[in-house]
């Protein structure tokens, strides 16, 4: 039998695939053509955007449209990128929609696809990296070139924030005084600029040290999965306030659909106003459906404590509500 000839790659693709979910689907009509919802993501160490545009305009009917965007500086001269989307039913009753387009018409969009007014879109970003030229010596044998390992920036990141080697900023926590050190080239690179900390010592709440961690290792933190719902709803709006603060726009996008999930009477008015401060659009339309769905719901979050602070910290919001509700009843 012939020997195999052995493979030599002369181009390496990074690839990443993520299902965004839009819920209050049928609340983005309001939405001019230009407005959109960003979502960024890592990939082959460059930072994309892709924009959802829920009302774009094109040929004057309305579409569903993506757009892929770069946001950091291209380390070459060409940046070669491949983007694709479409539409899935997270409960497996339709296939995927055919093709890979990244625009869909609304009112050809099948029901099936829409459930409990939530939009799902499976969006794939490939990023093609070019290797060094590979020279072949001249002998008879010819060597298959070892597999490139995989990334592990990230864990060594984490044994950095572990070991506190060469730290020069200090995190305080308010409750028992405990110290964890850090970097401050790798926060300032991460979440903001160095002006972002005002001091070297910094007195974070209890879920800042889950904070830090995702700064160093981009993993979210298991507390946001927690058994207990209130925990874990606790966490998730401590990390979104912090994360639209230093500006982890991958960290506040997976806090937002943690706390969508969990919107219940206790939750609803909190997270309302949560969203509301920090420019949460989809997480806000979430919680208005939610307190105006019923008349019994109302009834319910208005005994509620969380109440007492929506009404006290955001006001207008409560303006919205009656106008929804009263939407509702006609």
């Amino acid at each position: 039998m012939k020997p195999a000839t052995a493979i030599t790659k002369i181009t390496e693709a990074a690839r990443s695939v993520q299902l965004l979910q839009i819920d209050g689907y049928s609340a983005t009509e309001s939405m001019s053509q230009k407005d959109y919802i960003g979502s960024t993501w890592n990939v082959d160490g460059y930072e994309w955007e892709v924009r959802v545009y829920p009302e774009y305009d094109y040929s004057r009917s309305s579409w569903v449209a993506l757009r892929l965007i770069i946001l950091s500086k291209p380390r070459t001269v060409e940046v070669r990128a491949h983007f694709t989307g479409r539409l899935v039913d997270p409960s497996g009753r339709l296939q995927p929609s055919e093709g890979d387009s990244i625009s869909h018409k609304r009112d050809e969009i099948a029901p099936g696809y829409l459930e409990n007014d939530s939009l799902t879109v499976e969006c794939a970003i490939t990023v093609l990296r070019e290797l060094p030229e590979v020279v072949f010596p001249a002998t008879k044998e010819e060597e298959v070139p070892p597999p490139t390992p995989s990334s592990d920036l990230h864990k060594h990141l984490g044994e950095l924030l572990e070991s506190q080697k060469g730290a020069d900023v200090t995190f305080l926590l308010a409750s028992g005084g405990e110290r964890f050190p850090a970097h401050k080239s790798v926060l300032a690179a991460r979440s903001g600029p160095l002006g972002s900390w005002r001091s070297r010592t910094w007195t974070p709440r209890r879920s800042r040290p889950c904070f830090a961690s995702f700064v160093y290792t981009d993993v979210a933190p298991p507390e946001l999965d927690d058994d207990e719902p209130a925990a874990a709803v606790t966490m998730a709006q401590n990390l979104l306030a912090a994360a639209d603060r230093y500006g982890l726009d991958r960290l506040k996008a997976i806090c937002e659909a943690k706390l969508a999930g969990r919107v219940d009477v206790g939750t609803a008015a909190t997270t309302l106003a949560l969203a509301e401060q920090h420019g949460c659009a989809l997480l806000k339309a979430k919680c208005v459906d939610f307190v105006t769905g019923s008349t019994e719901t109302l009834d319910a979050v208005l005994a509620t404590e969380g109440y007492a602070h929506l009404a006290a910290s955001c006001p207008l919001v409560l303006a919205e509500l009656l106008k929804s509700a009263r939407g509702r009843k006609n």
